[in-house]
């Protein structure tokens, strides 16, 4: 895998010796102005900072020219076994499936590329990054925002999509035919697929079937890895950072996708703490707390909302999943309504935090809640888009 020079020494000579590195970008210092002042002819690529991510650097060259008045030796060194993120450069995954899939690096990465892609959403209509490509989604399960924003995404960088909504009841599905046949078949019809279906682990097993890029865009009660990922990318635009928070988890933890991938990827980031809130008979799962404990998070259950509420940085309501019951009807009426994020959580709700929902919603927010600023989850809605344009683009032509 290519790798960059994104590090540089100096190594003063005689009879002290000193020491010093210094990272270089396009935003801290030009490669031609750090050849002026130590006289490396070394051609240097910076890449930027957000992207370095923490390997052991190795000497690349040492140049034998030196400043006659300083006696500064110019060292090249580069990130080894670095992820490249160069422009044209396959993007390292093949499939999104889980949020266990990324780390920091590429998080960070595709933050970038989606604010790109916002650029291109505003200031340049008729995109045709993926002109040529055809995306199938294949939807086994009711959806509006992420299927809608899928398309959305690929039709706005100029590819062309198949749809299949309702999939479990309009395709080959209902005939019996498997997943693996019915992969297998639109496989030769497009070029990626995004899938959602009813069933934890289908994704997985698309993936296993298929030669293109497989999407998974939720699998029942499992993961919804590209929700996750637009929330941590509405975080740090919301808050400005994603080190050091405090999250509040409400409302169906046990059946919401949303909150798994979300807590899987909060693992990534120093020093936050997560709040689960919810009923009794939708606690968060033994994994997710198991997995949360293994990685150093912080977590706690707890009962009061508005306590939570005035600690937390994000509270990230959920709405209580009737179509997860079955014939439980008296265990849903008994969640539901528990926990509503309301005018008097916005009272004890610090100034700077935000109410977010992976939509829909039913009365789990008012919508005299809407009105107030630190409301972002249609903001966040429109985050969707971005990351999904990102991901398009990364999974069919790469960096």
């Amino acid at each position: 895998m290519a790798v960059s020079s994104s590090l540089v020494t100096y190594a003063f000579q005689g009879g002290m010796s000193l020491s010093k590195t210094k990272t270089c970008s396009k935003d801290f210092m030009s490669y031609s102005s750090l050849c002026k002042q130590s006289g490396c002819l070394k051609s240097l690529y910076p890449r930027h900072p957000r992207f370095l991510p923490n390997e052991k650097v190795t000497k690349l060259e040492l140049t034998n020219r030196s400043s006659g008045k300083t006696g500064i030796l110019c060292q090249a060194l580069e990130i080894e076994n670095a992820p490249s993120f160069s422009v044209g450069k396959k993007f390292q995954l093949d499939d999104v499936i889980e949020a266990q899939q990324f780390d920091r690096d590429i998080l960070n990465a595709i933050f970038e590329v989606a604010l790109d892609m916002e650029k291109i959403e505003k200031n340049s209509p008729g995109s045709q990054i993926l002109k040529g490509y055809l995306m199938a989604t294949l939807f086994y399960e009711p959806s509006t925002r992420t299927r809608l924003s899928f398309e959305s995404a690929m039709k706005r960088l100029g590819g062309e999509v198949l749809t299949t909504e309702n999939a479990r009841e309009f395709s080959s599905a209902a005939k019996g035919e498997t997943l693996e046949d019915t992969i297998r078949t639109v496989e030769g019809y497009s070029d990626i697929i995004v899938m959602r279906h009813f069933e934890s682990g289908a994704a997985k097993r698309a993936a296993a079937t298929a030669d293109i890029p497989i999407i998974n865009a939720g699998d029942g009660p499992g993961q919804h890895p590209t929700q996750a990922l637009l929330d941590v990318y509405t975080i740090e635009r919301e808050i400005g950072k994603l080190d050091g928070i405090t999250v509040g988890l409400v409302g169906d933890l046990a059946n919401g996708r949303t909150v798994r991938s979300l807590a899987y990827l909060l693992a990534k980031y120093k020093d936050v703490k997560i709040y689960f809130v919810s009923p009794d008979v939708v606690k968060m799962k033994d994994d997710i707390k198991d997995y949360l404990t293994s990685k150093g998070i912080e977590w706690q259950e707890s009962a009061d909302l508005m306590e939570v509420a005035s600690k937390c940085d994000v509270v990230y309501q959920t709405r209580i999943q009737r179509e997860r019951f079955g014939e439980k009807i008296d265990l849903y009426e008994e969640a539901r309504g528990k926990y509503i994020v309301d005018g008097r959580v916005l009272e004890v709700l610090q100034k700077h935090a935000v109410v977010m929902h992976p939509l829909p919603r039913l009365d789990e927010i008012t919508v005299d809640v809407d009105a107030d600023p630190r409301a972002a989850y249609f903001r966040q809605a429109k985050n969707g888009l971005y990351i999904r344009m990102a991901l398009l683009k990364l999974l069919l032509v790469g960096w």
